[in-house]
């Protein structure tokens, strides 16, 4: 009866295929954006003080709601500690922690320190990202493309270096490159097309070598954009199952599709 119990309750909390998992899954999904924005209003400060009681009682609403989850999903798990060393496990439980501590450590200046640690519960977000398909298709592809993006970033490291290394000799510290890591600093900033601007080139040699950085900036900015999008693309051909239509013999149909995409019959199911 107890493992028949905890069975339910598993397809339930780890599920999405029943219409109960359905549902609390969306009643998860409304109780941690309702707790980030609680999180992101108390920062706040004139409306802190004004709902202090209040939002004291959403934080600890949502700290034994959520606490009452990881619990649950410890108890019902086939394997607890795995589930507790996953990445999600450590999200739920780090995401209590905060309100707790600071009942064990109420000084006055450890307050702040608590306050911080409060926004932890910001990565409850990070578990949204279980329910969304095209979301986990995404890091399937960055993840194939992690070699490419690896060798791309090397790359401009290189690059950076290197117009870190000229702005340092042609301009020095009379202008503000008193270093090459601070000369690389400013290559970054520009290359990224980004730019502060509290550090600028003054003679003309530096400024060429400063358009040629945004130039090269400019020109980079296509490359991982190309890595992603080629490795989505292969992650939407590789989703499709292959499953051959009766009627016209083709295959190359969704994973959900139901009838044929080219002759509209019946797919067999699989």
């Amino acid at each position: 009866m107890d493992l028949t119990y905890r069975g339910k309750l598993y397809r339930i909390i780890f599920g999405t295929d029943t219409p109960a998992g359905r549902t609390f899954d969306i009643v998860l999904i409304i109780a941690i954006l309702l707790s980030v924005t609680a999180v992101i209003i108390g920062s706040i400060d004139h409306v802190s003080d004004q709902y202090s009681a209040q939002l004291r009682v959403m934080e600890w609403v949502f700290t034994l709601a959520f606490s009452a989850e990881y619990l649950i999903r410890l108890y019902c798990s086939p394997n607890p500690w795995r589930y507790a060393r996953s990445f999600y496990g450590i999200v739920d439980l780090l995401s209590c922690l905060p309100t707790y501590i600071g009942i064990l450590f109420p000084v006055a200046n450890q307050l702040l320190i608590i306050r911080l640690l409060r926004v932890l519960r910001i990565f409850r977000v990070l578990k949204l990202l279980r329910y969304m398909s095209d979301a986990n298709m995404l890091l399937r592809a960055m993840l194939s493309a992690r070699r490419k993006i690896f060798i791309f970033l090397f790359s401009v490291m290189i690059v950076v270096t290197i117009f870190g290394s000229l702005m340092f000799i042609i301009e020095g510290p009379e202008y503000g490159f008193s270093s090459i890591p601070k000369s690389i600093y400013w290559a970054i900033v520009t290359v990224t097309t980004v730019g502060y601007g509290d550090i600028t080139p003054h003679t003309v040699f530096g400024q060429i070598i400063a358009s040629l950085a945004m130039l090269t900036g400019y020109a980079i900015i296509a490359v991982p954009t190309g890595i992603i999008s080629a490795e989505i693309f292969s992650e939407m051909n590789r989703e499709r199952v292959i499953t051959r239509c009766s009627n016209c013999e083709r295959t190359g149909h969704e994973a959900d599709a139901e009838f044929c995409r080219f002759c509209g019959a019946s797919l067999p199911q699989r």
